[in-house]
């Protein structure tokens, strides 16, 4: 701050302090984006696009299997121990695959044509096969950043880049370029998939949180000590003020501090309802996730928020949205079964909390007649070996499968080549012995899968140039046609 004489050192103390203070309240990253003034409501033509990360490396090949006899047998003689059985799958009508027997939750979405699987999608720069992955050095601007390692990994798939340097997401960038009224909504922390250059994501907390200054909520005003500390935070940021202050960056610091208040006031009461509370549509959409008045499962509250911000659009302000949700413990380098039982273990336990709340999601998005405006999507760091480890486990790979929900999928069908089921094959990264797990080459980049949701958007070619450096690389393969 510059030295301006009419302001004491106690009260920049105190600016500090009521800075501080809000900035915690709000979590870290949210205030930014509030420099950027509000826009009006446009409740009209609403589209929301909604990213879930996987973080971990999520086991897409135990997500999504084969239920043809032949390659079934071929995907049984590698996973050996952790091969699902052929008749555990929850069958795919009309398609030769089905999902791990702990996804029965998602059967409903299948049947009503707003699922599709996506196969083997992962960073790429460009279009890559084997022998040209074989021929380039690692070092080769040609390839992804640090094939293999989790942060990297994520940070490329919430980038949309092949660069591990790169800030923004490519979640951030869309909502920058398509002049979103809001920057993207993360109910799943303060991830890099909505930071843009000018803003990062608006961070919620969970249902029934506070999403506030602590003690200034219109509930604490009724004490008269917190009523003055609230008249005088107004009076101190008030328009008049900050213009005695004579200062861009104290000006900025009180903006910040309006809007937040602001912010705060129009969304508090979405943020903080709990079942029962508010939407009977979202309520009897979540009804298999909610247990004594309250959502269960960390994901499914994630989406529960969600479901509230979105039925409030006209509230939330904007007719395009992009929120991020997320949930960890994928890393599964062994128990992914536990004695032969494809329901037990870590990863059944992780697949049926995400089939639970997508498909609790996606039914509240039906009830309140908006699931065709609502488009859901899974990321992940990575996919895991074909062959498993000797404990029970599968280890760090490249391309990997992901699944697409909502009224607008064009579902009953799959996209994307599958790999092809053989260690050392035409997609396996390996060729001497050593090196053979199964670690897919991606058939399709997050480019093409990010720019087909956002074509959907409504993006322009020129946007999806702008928000995704590397999707000139792949011609005209920019739409993969899946919504």
């Amino acid at each position: 701050m510059a030295n301006h004489p009419t302001i004491s050192m106690a009260r920049r103390r105190w600016l500090q302090r009521s800075m501080l203070g809000v900035a915690g309240a709000f979590g870290a990253g949210s205030l930014v984006n509030l420099l950027t003034a509000t826009r009006p409501a446009f409740a009209a033509d609403y589209k929301a696009l909604v990213c879930v990360f996987l973080y971990g490396g999520n086991d897409g090949l135990n997500m999504v299997v084969p239920s043809d006899a032949t390659r079934h047998g071929q995907y049984s003689a590698v996973r050996a121990g952790l091969a699902l059985p052929r008749g555990s799958l929850v069958g795919l009508s009309g398609s030769d695959y089905g999902l791990h027997p702990a996804m029965t939750a998602l059967a409903p979405a299948w049947a009503a044509g707003q699922l599709a699987p996506v196969f083997n999608v992962g960073p790429l720069v460009q279009p890559l096969t084997k022998a040209q992955f074989r021929a380039l050095p690692d070092s080769s601007p040609s390839l992804p950043d640090s094939l293999f390692s989790h942060s990297d990994q994520q940070i490329l798939w919430e980038t949309g880049t092949g660069d591990a340097l790169t800030r923004t997401g490519w979640g951030g960038r869309a909502a920058d370029a398509l002049a979103t009224a809001n920057p993207v909504i993360s109910v799943g922390g303060n991830g890099r998939f909505g930071l843009s250059a000018l803003q990062g994501p608006l961070v919620l907390p969970g249902p029934g949180a506070t999403f506030g200054a602590n003690g200034l909520q219109p509930s604490d005003l009724q004490w008269a000590p917190n009523a003055a500390r609230k008249a005088a935070l107004d009076a101190l940021y008030a328009p008049t003020a900050v213009d005695a202050l004579d200062s861009d960056l104290a000006g900025s610091y009180a903006r910040q501090q309006r809007d937040a208040f602001a912010v705060s006031a129009r969304l508090g009461s979405i943020v903080a309802a709990q079942p029962g509370g508010g939407s009977t549509a979202i309520d009897a959409g979540f009804a298999p996730v909610i247990a004594n008045g309250r959502v269960t499962g960390g994901l499914a509250q994630q989406l529960y928020q969600v479901a509230k911000l979105i039925e409030a659009n006209a509230t939330v302000q904007g007719n395009r949205q992009i929120f991020f949700a997320q949930l960890g413990g994928f890393d599964t380098h062994g128990n992914q079964i536990v004695g032969g039982d494809p329901l037990s273990g870590d990863h059944a336990r992780l697949m049926k909390a995400l089939a639970d709340a997508l498909a609790a999601f996606n039914a509240a998005m039906n009830n309140l007649g908006m699931g065709a405006q609502v488009t859901t999507f899974t990321q992940s760091d990575f996919g895991r070996t074909f062959k498993p480890n000797n404990s029970l486990g599968t280890d760090h790979a490249w391309g990997n499968h992901h699944l697409v929900l909502g009224g607008a999928v064009r579902g009953h069908a799959t996209y994307g080549s599958y790999p092809t089921l053989a260690l050392g094959g035409p997609d396996d990264v390996g060729q001497d012995s050593w090196e053979l797990q199964g670690r897919w080459i991606p058939t399709t980049s997050v480019d093409q899968y990010a720019a087909t949701l956002l074509k959907w958007f409504d993006a322009t070619d020129g946007q999806l140039d702008t928000v995704l450096p590397n999707l000139a690389n792949f011609g005209s393969a920019r739409n993969l046609g899946f919504v």
